[in-house]
């Protein structure tokens, strides 16, 4: 990100370095879906709240997971691990957006997650 004019967008998928991760935590290089609201994100936040995205689903988790056809820079059926929504350093962002979800899918991942803290 240094060095480099952005413009994040809520609903935008970047790639993101999750490492390291613990346990069962997802790691690695990979997209995520920034969902930190627009009026944060104008002013460029040291955080922001993703959900990692993922081309393989675990069945157990199913439930919480959200498909995403592919899309401009993202080649491949991907699934939101909304199990393993975070807040992450804006310094782990690694790319250009890769693609844009729409407020349909942004409120699918939203939904998901009320189901995950029981609202």
């Amino acid at each position: 990100m240094e060095g480099v004019n952005r413009a994040f967008t809520r609903g935008g998928a970047y790639l993101a370095r999750l490492d390291p991760a613990k346990g069962t935590e997802v790691g690695t290089l990979r997209p995520v879906v920034v969902l930190t609201h627009q009026t944060l994100l104008d002013v460029m936040p040291a955080h922001v709240f993703v959900c990692p995205l993922s081309s393989h689903s675990d069945p157990a988790y199913e439930a919480l997971h959200l498909v995403l056809e592919p899309r401009d820079s993202l080649q491949v059926t991907s699934y939101a691990l909304v199990e393993h929504c975070r807040s992450i350093s804006m310094q782990r962002v690694k790319s250009e957006r890769l693609a844009q979800l729409d407020a349909t899918e942004i409120d699918g991942i939203v939904h998901k997650m009320k189901q995950l803290i029981g609202t």
